[in-house]
């Protein structure tokens, strides 16, 4: 494989690994671990909008341009996201589960989350081909929103009757279908180069819709202000970060 396709398998099983988020929840309380969340929240926050308007978009500008076509893959990315959070959110309300059965809910989680991570596998590929520099901001953007992400879902699995050990693993496969969005991108990429700018939109409108329709509307849960200037620090912070792999591009 070359050098990109190393560097994708490599970026993706690091962020399959943080399915493993979950093993905090052994050693530390529920209530710190809430606590914490809001403050990974914020700065996953600040680095997907960092990498949309400082790597992706000036990316896709100076190669091709805002065509069009680019307009229509933020657009689906923004919209596919939304299909795929409301599959999410749709098996997180039924019934309670038993000591005896594992409530679907569970493995619904695992499918949805299956089909997240596919894609940001994809994301994660295709950013590594375009260049090295945007590959590690995109993997950067994509692991600080998986942390919280893992986490809840670890806490899901439990909730539905898995032991901890199982949740543990079931939700590490889970992360692994990251893989095949990854083998699909670089196997597909000679015959359509072209590809390569409708996912870097597509990924531009993922991370749009998940900072903006899901993690910022969560920070306005908390209504202090001590919290919302910490959280504003954090968002920056997000940014800066990702501004300071721009200037090392």
């Amino acid at each position: 494989m070359s050098n990109p396709s190393l560097l994708s398998i490599a970026a993706v099983l690091i962020v399959s690994a943080i399915s493993f988020a979950g093993i905090a929840l052994f050693a530390v309380s529920e209530s710190l671990i809430r606590k914490c969340l809001v403050y990974f929240v914020s700065l996953a926050a600040g680095v997907l909008l960092g990498e949309v308007f400082l790597h992706i978009l000036p990316e896709i500008t100076e190669e091709t341009g805002m065509t069009a076509v680019t307009s229509m893959g933020i657009l689906i990315g923004i919209l596919a996201s939304f299909v795929i959070e409301k599959i999410i959110h749709w098996h997180h309300c039924h019934v309670l589960p038993s000591s005896e059965h594992h409530h679907p809910v569970g493995m619904l989680a695992l499918v949805g989350d299956g089909i997240h991570n596919t894609v940001d596998g994809a994301l994660i590929a295709g950013s590594f081909l375009v260049s090295s520099e945007l590959g590690i901001a995109t993997t950067i953007a994509i692991a600080l929103h998986e942390i919280p992400q893992e986490i809840s879902d670890y806490a899901l699995l439990i909730y539905s009757g898995y032991t901890r050990k199982a949740a543990l693993l079931w939700n590490f496969c889970s992360a692994l279908t990251a893989i095949i969005g990854a083998l699909i991108v670089l196997l597909s990429r000679s015959e359509h180069p072209e590809f390569l700018t409708i996912l870097m939109a597509f990924a531009a409108g993922n991370f749009l819709y998940i900072a903006g329709a899901d993690l910022i509307p969560e920070l306005h849960k908390e209504t202090r202000l001590r919290s919302a200037l910490i959280q504003l620090i954090l968002i920056c912070i997000g940014i800066g970060l990702m501004q300071t792999l721009t200037t090392l591009e």
